[in-house]
């Protein structure tokens, strides 16, 4: 039988990206300890707890996209639509 030449106190030099990359910051609801699984690159949580996803896509490339009336660029002309029906309804009410 031939001796072991790995000494498991000594650390390795060869040490895999997965070990040196920052770790995913999900906490657990039960135990309260942190997940321990590497975090995607450029994010604070790993591929399990929503690290490599960035949300629904945005506009027509969404399966759910009808018309458009509340995307992002409409909703500054429906709060100033909004406001301007305020004030109308104020002075309304003042005559």
């Amino acid at each position: 039988m031939q001796k072991s030449t790995i000494n498991p106190l000594q650390k390795p030099s060869n040490i895999s990206r997965a070990h040196l990359a920052a770790r995913c910051q999900a906490k657990s609801k039960r135990t309260g300890y942190t997940c321990k699984a590497p975090a995607i690159r450029g994010k604070d949580k790993c591929r399990m707890h929503g690290g490599k996803g960035s949300g629904a896509p945005k506009g027509k490339a969404n399966g759910r996209f009808r018309h458009g009336l509340y995307t992002d660029a409409n909703k500054g002309e429906i709060a100033c639509v909004r406001e301007l029906m305020r004030e109308f309804n104020q002075f309304a009410k003042e005559i």
